[in-house]
């Protein structure tokens, strides 16, 4: 694992980066006053209720709610891991990304360097299958193959389709340079040591098909085969670049075509995804032989909000479409739609497309079974649901499916379904379903305290700290939240930071959770109240530790006499008291306004 990235190249990043230059990047906005607007692109919607706001530095949705900085939106936007978020922006920015020395920097540094050397190795491979599409003597019957198959030229060329060599070391000769090389590729799954020590090339004598990661990388390989015997597809096997529950094959390449993607469609094999984009429709990807997985749906729905699986008709089409919905239930939130499209008996997109046209399979797209009709679709399919055995049996397969769902709107979806199958009331259905576990705080049920409205304050006026001074003391009064108010106050003192700054300072910990609801929350105070407002409360956090303390003072005084020095902070504290009591000032704690 690479070293972390120093906090305070990221407090430098997010200095340089204009959240409404990395947005607009993707997303055309509109000056709406002081901030621009959009429509948001994580739901849909008519009327624009997405938000930045330059002077935050800040992104916020008031229809569902996503919001956070330049870095926020790139992840959610581009499906990136935070480490690949920030090498992004640093990219945008000209900027290299440092990484903080470890307990063994040169591990660290070594590892780091294996892992450039692997792109790189995985690249070089990539090449050479497409140099020998052109210049192999086989390459002949490989370009008619696929011409055969409806390929033009540039679709090959645009997804680097390649030919593995059908020699037993074509590819281990031409990468190959030492032996550090060779066990480096033995390494990457490119070539195989049989037992009497004998090296030899993992492809052979196949079409290749590059899988690139989320960020056009190069980390395996799928061989179709022409002729002869084995398997009709052959995929690189797990290594340490290439997981393949979490990549897409056309992933990258759909993110390339599309600014905004509006939908994406899952199929089956390589073939089909070059085969539809051939025919125009440019927003296919495959799941690399397995049943879409979690984490492929979760990058999806990251960059998307519709998508489609699309699936052959038969028994290994269906099941692996029911996986897919049984790993998409906790990934269900509301505004996202996914839907369902099994093909003719002995139809794939590839052929299909080819028969049927584009128009005609972008028609059936259109026409995919919704996730509650193929739910209780597949769910009844065996079962008698004119019996009370029946319904019996569907409740009780319904039941714990539904309860991993958290969205409000596919929940109450499926329970009127299920008690429109079982003759019921919604109500009782409801009744027997357990609540999804909540995935966070609704923003309406978010009790605002004085704390959490004097920490949301400062969250999105970082400059009122400067109004007021910190005041250590404050760090022993007992009200939750004292210890992170007084780090956030801290914090924005010394430094002269943007919300999206100060927020970036609490990513990872305990409290980010909340602190991302509270810099949303909606005040609703005119802008010439704002500083009088944390003004006031902070003097009320001071009036509770001078309660608090001088009922301190009178317990220990119940027990023991006091010294000279408490009986004088006693008397300061009944001072301060008076002072409040009569309606003074209070300029004893510091007030300073700018």
């Amino acid at each position: 694992m690479a070293g972390l990235i120093p906090k305070s190249f990221i407090h430098d990043l997010l200095d340089r980066a204009d959240v409404v230059e990395v947005v607009d990047s993707r997303v055309p906005l509109k000056k709406a006053g002081r901030n621009y607007q959009a429509c948001c692109p994580f739901h849909n919607e008519k009327s624009p209720s997405f938000t930045v706001a330059p002077d935050k530095q800040f992104f916020h949705c008031f229809g569902c709610g996503e919001h956070g900085n330049a870095i926020d939106f790139l992840m959610r936007y581009d499906g990136l891991e935070f480490p690949d978020a920030v090498e992004e922006l640093a990219a945008l920015l000209g900027m290299e990304v440092p990484r903080e020395t470890s307990v063994n920097p040169q591990a660290e540094a070594r590892k780091r360097q294996q892992a450039a050397d692997d792109y790189q190795q995985m690249e070089h491979a990539a090449k050479f299958f497409a140099h020998q599409l052109r210049r192999h003597p086989n390459a002949p019957k490989v370009i008619e193959y696929l011409k055969g198959r409806g390929l033009s030229g540039e679709i090959v060329k645009a997804f680097q389709i390649g030919y593995a060599p059908d020699g037993w070391d074509e590819l281990l000769k031409a990468l190959s340079k030492d032996q550090r090389s060779k066990d480096q590729l033995v390494d990457l799954k490119l070539v195989n040591r049989n037992d009497n020590g004998r090296y030899y090339d993992f492809f052979r004598d196949r079409i290749m098909f590059p899988i690139r990661d989320r960020r056009g990388r190069v980390v395996g390989f799928g061989g179709r085969i022409l002729e002869g015997d084995g398997p009709k597809y052959l995929n690189s096997p797990e290594t340490r670049v290439f997981h393949k529950g979490r990549e897409l094959y056309g992933f990258y390449e759909v993110k390339q075509a599309h600014r905004q993607i509006e939908q994406v469609v899952i199929v089956e094999g390589y073939m089909d995804v070059v085969a539809l984009a051939q025919a125009g429709i440019d927003f296919a990807v495959a799941s690399l032989g397995t049943a879409t997985t979690t984490d492929q749906l979760q990058m999806l729905f990251r960059a998307t909000r519709k998508v489609v699986c699309c699936y052959d008709g038969d028994r290994a089409g269906r099941d692996a479409a029911w996986r897919a919905l049984e790993n998409a239930l906790p990934l269900l939130t509301d505004g996202l739609e996914l839907s369902f499209l099994f093909l003719p008996d002995g139809e794939d997109p590839d052929t299909l497309v080819r028969k049927e046209g584009a128009d005609a399979f972008t028609a059936r797209l259109g026409q995919a079974q919704s996730f509650t009709s193929y739910f209780f679709s597949h769910l009844s399919e065996q079962l008698d649901l004119a019996s009370d055995s029946g319904r019996a049996a569907l409740l009780s397969q319904a039941k714990p499916l539904i309860e991993r769902i958290a969205s409000d709107y596919y929940r109450e979806a499926l329970l009127a379904e299920l008690a429109r199958l079982l003759r019921r009331e919604v109500s009782q259905v409801a009744a027997q379903v357990k609540q999804a576990p909540a995935t966070g705080v609704k923003r309406e049920e978010l009790k605002i305290t004085p704390m959490r409205r004097a920490i949301a304050l400062l969250l999105q006026y970082p400059q009122l700290a400067q109004e007021v001074p910190v005041h250590d003391a404050l760090g022993q009064l007992k009200v939750p939240g004292i210890q992170v108010f007084m780090q956030l106050h801290k914090q924005a003192r010394e430094q002269n930071l943007t919300s999206a700054q100060l927020l970036e300072l609490w990513r990872g910990t305990r409290e980010e959770k909340l602190l991302r609801q509270l810099v949303t929350w909606e005040h609703h105070l005119d802008q010439d109240k704002i500083s009088q407002e944390f003004f006031d409360t902070f003097l009320y956090f001071i009036d509770l530790f001078v309660e608090q303390r001088a009922n301190e003072l009178l317990a220990k005084e119940r027990v023991a006499p006091l010294t000279h020095a408490e009986k004088k902070e006693y008397m300061a504290l009944m001072q301060h008291r008076a002072q409040k009591n009569t309606g003074g000032d209070d300029s004893g704690q510091g007030k300073q306004r700018s």
